[in-house]
């Protein structure tokens, strides 16, 4: 009877309340303006403004990533994830212009996505000021590795590689394999 009773708890938590609470939480990203796919799956994350996040089709996002537009209200999207997109655990995207990221990508825990820095004059508090912003883009088939983070300005081509742990602070070639910190090109796609 208690197996039975345990049984029945599991099944009804995880199909059905399971479930639920994905159903309400795409309801609410939907209905503050965030563009979800078909066949998407998205766990409990962090949105400043949805309307600047879109999702394509067989997407799925693992929890507590954060999708941080870094900027006051304007028109949308600037932050673009194409179809068939794995991203992993505690992923951050903080964008002031934009990113996009093609088809197929493999995304691991912990990345980071920053496309705008800090100004650094003198004469002035470094909080105070405007930095550049460069979009960034990420080419279709690309595997990035745990706790890989990209800087502004940086295009990584399709098939491309980035070992764990890189700071990517250059465009990154078609079928390149880069590493370290800064990453450079260790190899090539066979």
């Amino acid at each position: 009877m208690r197996k039975f009773f345990q049984h029945s708890v599991f099944i009804i938590n995880f199909r059905f309340i399971y479930r639920l609470s994905y159903i309400l939480r795409d309801f609410c990203l939907l209905s503050r303006g965030m563009r979800i796919g078909k066949n998407t799956s998205i766990a409990n994350i962090y949105v400043t403004w949805p309307h600047q996040v879109t999702i394509g089709n067989n997407c799925i996002i693992e929890h507590n990533c954060y999708f941080k537009f870094d900027g006051i209200w304007k028109q949308g999207p600037s932050i673009s994830l194409a179809n068939n997109i794995f991203v992993g655990f505690g992923c951050e995207f903080n964008i002031r212009k934009s990113i996009s990221i093609g088809n197929d990508c493999l995304i691991a825990s912990g990345c980071k996505f920053i496309d705008h820095d800090h100004g650094s004059y003198s004469d002035e508090l470094m909080r105070l000021q405007n930095g550049p912003e460069k979009e960034i883009i990420i080419g279709e088939d690309v595997w990035l590795g745990t706790n890989v983070i990209v800087l502004k300005g940086c295009n990584i081509g399709n098939g491309a590689i980035i070992a764990a742990g890189a700071v990517v602070t250059k465009n990154v070639g078609k079928f390149e394999i880069w590493a370290g910190i800064p990453a450079k090109k260790v190899g090539n796609r066979k």
